[in-house]
């Protein structure tokens, strides 16, 4: 009697276990069925889409995903995009970077931006000729700031570092900034003769980002300035947004290194070794069109020898006007000249 009652007591929980085990079993089965009949309902939707995409395209052999899907449809959305940006871009070439609301109609120039800003090309030990300018023409202090205000003419020194950067002479122009306060410095170039190309696209392409003017200038600083004949010559080009104005020379590239402006690219000019038009490096104007042009693709465009031929060579293949301006021919002074060596 106490086997048989033993018996009975360690089937009970074998039994139990059992069912247990069943019904995991039944739960599992149940489960199993349940998501693969969402795994093939979801099949069943992507085919269903695939087709109707293919019904609306025709391309009937297509077999993309609708995540595929979603990914063209945003790529068509950002390409509305791109084309609306680069008829905006067009437009903008089109009126030479110039925001009409900037322009008024009388034919003098807006009051909302410079007239023209003059750089003007100095180094190292050229203080001599920076005081002299500032006593003939440019002024300083109060009459600086007057000229801007109220004819629209900036004018600035425009200097690089020097190659031992912050040493004396580097500190010897910051130190006469800080009295003149006349000075754009160039923190990226340094100084140096054959550089000065580079520091003439350096000079356009930092103006147009500083200053929204109608027209920007380089001078030398051995050059005096008519600063009135200049201002009434550029009012009258203020209908014309690409405009190169100088005294417009050629002559001949000098293919041997002894010669004093030698040519390390004279092969590029053809066989007659002549330089095609461009203004005289002494004084030039460019509109801010062009200058803008420099500053967004400063990087491709490439230096010569000298400065002058460098940004005539930049305009050559633009829609650009080329106008000679003997006001501009530094070297002949005459009546209503806008500028003279001195």
């Amino acid at each position: 009697m106490q086997s048989r009652g033993s018996n009975n007591r360690l089937n009970g929980p074998v039994f139990g276990s059992r069912i247990s085990v069943l019904m995991l079993s039944m739960f599992a089965t149940v489960a199993t069925v349940y998501v693969a009949g969402r795994l093939w309902q979801d099949a069943q939707n992507r085919v269903y889409l695939i087709k109707m995409l293919d019904r609306i395209t025709g391309q009937g052999q297509s077999a993309i995903s609708v995540d595929d899907t979603l990914k063209v449809i945003a790529c068509r959305e950002r390409q509305k995009k791109l084309s609306a940006l680069e008829m905006e871009l067009a437009a903008a070439r089109q009126e030479g970077f110039v925001s009409k609301r900037l322009h008024k109609t009388n034919g003098t120039h807006s009051k909302d931006r410079p007239l023209v800003v003059i750089g003007i090309l100095t180094g190292f030990g050229r203080k001599n000729n920076r005081d002299a300018v500032r006593k003939a023409w440019m002024g300083t202090g109060g009459a600086l700031k007057k000229m801007e205000d109220q004819k629209g003419i900036v004018v600035r020194f425009i200097i690089g570092r020097s190659p031992n950067r912050g040493d004396s002479l580097d500190r010897g122009i910051d130190s006469e900034n800080k009295q003149s306060n006349d000075f754009l410095v160039l923190d990226n170039h340094v100084e140096a003769p054959e550089e000065l190309p580079k520091k003439t696209k350096m000079f356009f392409a930092h103006a147009a980002d500083i200053w929204d003017a109608e027209f920007y200038a380089k001078v030398n600083d051995d050059i005096y300035v008519n600063i009135d004949a200049l201002g009434n010559t550029l009012a009258t080009y203020l209908d014309k947004p690409r405009v190169y104005i100088g005294c417009m020379k050629s002559g001949e590239v000098f293919s041997e290194p002894s010669q004093k402006w030698y040519e390390p690219d004279w092969w590029k000019f053809g066989d007659r070794k002549s330089y095609f038009r461009h203004a005289s490096g002494e004084m030039f104007v460019i509109s801010q069109a062009l200058a803008k042009f420099i500053s967004i693709n400063k990087s491709l465009l490439r230096t010569y020898a000298h400065d002058d031929v460098s940004v005539g060579s930049w305009f050559i293949g633009l829609d650009v006007k080329h106008i000679n301006e003997g006001k501009f021919c530094c070297s002949s002074w005459s009546s209503g000249a806008i500028c003279a060596g001195v």
